[in-house]
């Protein structure tokens, strides 16, 4: 079996560990800056892909004559894609005998797109999974090969369920690779009036809108935690939001309720508990001392309402 993994993303590490020795070449996006400083850093892939010894190549652009010649030159019995970041051409997916076969984070054809795992949480979902699918020239639209099932836990974060979903991504591609490549697998066509879309996440969406219902802001806390992270605009100025629980307490939206044992944020229909934070310029910390060095009293309006629309 040779294979061809493309993966740029920590989704996409466990499968390339388990594929690792039958991978010829594995290509990511390139390093891209990164922190304050916003050095030049190496995608998870490729650092991955540097501990395990395997060559690594960092197109700009994937779609260039070149470089398909260069895999097609491999001979791959297919390519294997898990979080790679680009749109893969169908003279790309052509270069490998069973063409691109793709991990996807989503039980399709719900969330195609970038951001699956994200988009199942803040719709409230309770049952996500992965599919194992055959490429074609549109966004996760080719035959599903497999999937798996798994349900989401009503306090997971999206930071949580991408280690599960990974590791599950990593058993269908361990158990299915071997049949693939021989041809022997199963296709099924996608029903596409079902589909719904998981495009990128927006900064601003990650924003807590207090005049909302409590459970509304609670997955959205979840959908973008850790990143790009959820946070509120406050009278202190911005907060980011580590660690928060859902509160059945009620009151003004965007005031705070109590402080025992933590803050708690009133939003309609029930509040949110502050239990980690970290405000614009600070390290985080519990939110019981992000209260008390703000000196934050019970009922004040930490977030005004013309910042909760």
């Amino acid at each position: 079996m040779k294979l061809v993994f493309f993966g740029t993303a920590e989704f996409a590490v466990s499968a390339l560990r388990r594929l690792a020795p039958h991978v010829a070449l594995v290509v990511a996006q390139p390093d891209r800056p990164s922190g304050r400083k916003m050095q030049l850093h190496p995608s998870p892939v490729k650092a991955a892909a540097a501990e395990l010894g395997l060559p690594c190549e960092t197109p700009e652009r994937c779609r260039e004559p070149g470089f398909i010649e260069r895999i097609a030159v491999l001979g791959a019995d297919a390519l294997v894609v898990a979080a790679y970041g680009q749109i893969m051409p169908e003279r790309l997916l052509g270069a490998a005998k069973r063409g691109g076969i793709n991990l996807h984070g989503s039980l399709l054809p719900k969330y195609r797109g970038a951001a699956p795992i994200q988009r199942a949480i803040f719709e409230g979902e309770s049952e996500t999974g992965v599919t194992l699918m055959q490429m074609d020239k549109g966004m996760d639209t080719g035959d599903a090969i497999a999937t798996v099932a798994t349900p989401i836990g009503p306090d997971e974060t999206a930071g949580e369920l991408f280690v599960r979903l990974a590791e599950l991504a990593a058993d269908l591609a361990e158990a299915w690779m071997p049949r693939i490549v021989v041809g022997d697998y199963p296709r099924l066509p996608q029903d596409h009036e079902q589909a719904t879309y998981a495009p990128k996440i927006a900064k601003e969406e990650a924003r807590i809108v207090v005049a909302s219902e409590a459970r509304r802001e609670y997955d959205r806390f979840r959908a973008f935690t850790p990143s790009p992270g959820a946070f509120l605009e406050t009278v202190v100025g911005h907060v980011r939001l580590s660690e928060a629980r859902l509160n059945p307490a009620s009151g003004e939206p965007g005031t705070l309720l109590a402080f025992d044992p933590v803050p708690l944020l009133a939003c309609a229909c029930g509040a949110l508990e502050l239990r980690t934070v970290q405000p614009e310029g600070k390290k985080r910390m519990s939110g019981r001392d992000f209260a008390n060095g703000a000196r934050l009293t019970q009922g004040m309006t930490l977030v005004p309402q013309e910042r909760t629309a």
